[in-house]
């Protein structure tokens, strides 16, 4: 028997139908010039980030990659701990992750890596801090800009040091794309995928109020739901039809969504940056991608969730052609019968008022996102009886 499969019999009770489910994620893509890390970048560089969790467990595996990189990526050391602080860690809590029982591995350009099963324990809804030493990296680097989240990069190794002497601060998360915890059949995950309002535009660094995460604390406060993990694979200024930020909505489904490990449930909410960056109606369009979605979905037997497209009014994209679209879009999503259920986000965030702008008191100021208040008013709307 093998060291890991001991240590799995060891930690878990026996049980056929355990298996990973993501308790983190976060879309990956290429970063823009103006989102890369700062000096000293990343090669030959410590990086230290942090990621809240969802779901607990005993046994996590972590997911990196370099997706959009244009040439390999060399992690010489990686390791996980508890935080302690901005970017200090608690020293007792450090374990050194491997891959394929080695410390070192080189990730080929436009490839990923999940690390080997590593004992860990991981209480629902705590944080999690990554640390990794580069040697040499791509140009092209592969992450999340909009993590709303602190990260510290150091030159040189300072892999296993309980707090980083003097490091570059940034609000981008880099290389680090999920975690999965190894649970009973019981347990299952939730993806919301949409763009930066579902990413968290508007809300507090550090703060982790998103809807996503406010959803999270329900599930968790929920004797029926603490099960389930959530996954935020929001994109800040993604489209469903094509790339405008990220691949599209309709690219990236299967890589963000089919592929995460236990998921059993998506909630689809995503279209308003295609109507209000169009010259043209898009409706009919979004209508069409919606149902191939869900086909898809429905193909490896997940329940898809459709959330209505916020108002708008007001903001940047406000126009008489996008308003049209938005209603007809909305319509759909509310009458068309194709989703396994629906979250009516607009009637929950709406101004009564004025309907095709935001209630003032959540609006974050741009007519468009929403702030913290907003993002728990989204998750409240959502039926937990969903996921039971």
């Amino acid at each position: 028997m093998s060291s890991a499969i001991l240590l799995l019999a060891l930690l878990l009770p026996p049980h056929p139908a355990a298996h990973w489910v993501g308790t983190w994620g976060t879309a990956p893509q290429l970063v823009e010039p103006r989102n890369l890390p700062p000096a000293p970048g990343l090669s030959q560089a410590t990086l230290r980030q942090t990621f809240k969790a969802s779901l607990g467990g005993r046994i996590l595996r972590l997911h990196l990659s370099n997706r959009f990189g244009n040439a390999p990526l060399e992690i010489r050391g990686a390791e996980i701990a508890l935080p302690a602080g901005p970017d200090a860690i608690v020293r007792a809590s450090r374990r050194r992750l491997t891959f394929h029982g080695r410390q070192a591995i080189t990730i080929p350009a436009g490839a990923a890596a999940v690390s080997d099963p590593i004992a860990f324990r991981l209480r629902p809804l705590s944080e999690l801090t990554l640390t990794l030493y580069f040697g040499a990296t791509p140009r092209n680097v592969t992450g999340h800009p909009g993590s709303r989240t602190t990260t510290y990069l150091e030159k040189g190794d300072w892999l296993s040091a309980p707090a980083l002497p003097d490091p570059a601060t940034t609000v981008h998360w880099y290389i680090m794309t999920g975690v999965d915890v190894l649970r009973h059949h019981a347990a299952a995950a939730v993806v919301t995928f949409g763009d930066s309002i579902t990413d968290g535009y508007g809300t507090t660094t550090d703060g982790n109020d998103r809807w996503p995460d406010d959803l999270a604390r329900r599930l968790q406060a929920h004797a029926p739901t603490r099960t389930i993990g959530v996954l935020n694979e929001g994109i800040g200024g993604n489209c469903i039809l094509r790339p405008c930020l990220g691949p599209a909505g309709v690219a990236r489904f299967r890589r963000d969504v089919l592929h995460q490990a236990g998921v059993k449930w998506v909630i689809l909410f995503e279209g308003v940056n295609d109507i209000g960056t169009s010259r043209h109606s898009v409706a009919s369009q979004l209508i069409a991608a919606d149902r191939k979605l869900i086909a898809l979905a429905h193909a490896h037997h997940l329940k898809i969730y459709g959330a209505t497209i916020t108002p708008f009014g007001k903001s940047f994209y406000d126009s008489p052609a996008h308003e049209a679209d938005w209603r007809k879009l909305n319509h759909w999503i509310r009458h068309g019968g194709a989703f396994d259920g629906v979250v009516d986000f607009a009637a929950v965030a709406r101004d009564p008022a004025h309907p095709d702008q935001l209630l003032p008191a959540i609006d974050h100021g741009d007519h468009l996102h929403f702030n913290p208040a907003g993002y728990a008013r989204l998750a409240l709307a959502i039926p937990l009886a969903w996921f039971r």
